[in-house]
């Protein structure tokens, strides 16, 4: 059972949180999808540029 941010988290132990929440299925970030047949390689380059840019 999923629980509420504000009973999991502790403002007095730390003021500073980053929350995410992702659900993705069949996703691919790069290669080759098999199930649709789409390539997604072009992002192999987003994500190179985008750490060293980070």
């Amino acid at each position: 059972m999923t629980q509420s941010r504000q009973s999991q988290v502790s403002l007095s132990d730390t003021p500073y949180y980053h929350c995410i929440s992702r659900c993705v299925r069949r996703a691919y970030l790069c290669g080759e999808d098999k199930y649709t047949e789409k390539s997604f390689e072009h992002r192999r380059q987003w994500v190179v540029e985008r750490m060293h840019y980070l």
